[in-house]
């Protein structure tokens, strides 16, 4: 199973609609969680990373393969990753993703993560990049199973 943890929800209806036909083309491949995780809407960083820390944590769970997705980490291509997630679910039950909100993921969460991945030197908004991620993810199912998309 893979599992999103987004910090933040999706507003607007184009970016719901672009969420739900990516989780349904990756339910033939995978079963897919995404849970949305409530932001802090204060403008102290350090106050605000805490208390999403704690409601993050409620979710974590000591046999997932834990990857932070931040701008700190490797930066895969579309085949590389589709190895890694081939070769992750073979060796794990779970992959949990986590993404986090607009002050990022606080430290201590960070060092738990088993991977750190990043998909630009870019900054991205939080709704745009749970798009992306699941089109990576879609995108390598496809890679996976040799099949026409990613070409």
């Amino acid at each position: 199973m893979i599992r999103i943890l987004c910090v933040g929800k999706l507003k607007e209806k184009y970016w719901v609609d672009a969420c739900y036909e990516y989780i349904k083309r990756l339910k033939k491949y995978t079963q897919i969680e995404i849970i949305e995780i409530q932001d802090e809407k204060i403008d102290e960083e350090n106050i605000a990373l805490q208390k999403e820390k704690e409601r993050i944590e409620k979710y974590l769970r000591e046999k997932d393969y834990l990857i932070t997705l931040e701008i700190e980490g490797a930066i895969p291509s579309s085949i590389e990753f589709s190895k890694k997630i081939e070769t992750l679910r073979i060796q794990n039950k779970n992959i949990t993703f986590l993404i986090g909100g607009s002050y990022g993921i606080h430290s201590e969460i960070k060092k738990q993560a088993n991977e750190k991945i990043s998909f630009s030197k870019l900054t991205f908004p939080h709704q745009l990049f749970r798009i992306l991620l699941l089109e990576q993810l879609y995108r390598s199912f496809k890679i996976q199973n040799n099949e026409r998309y990613h070409k």
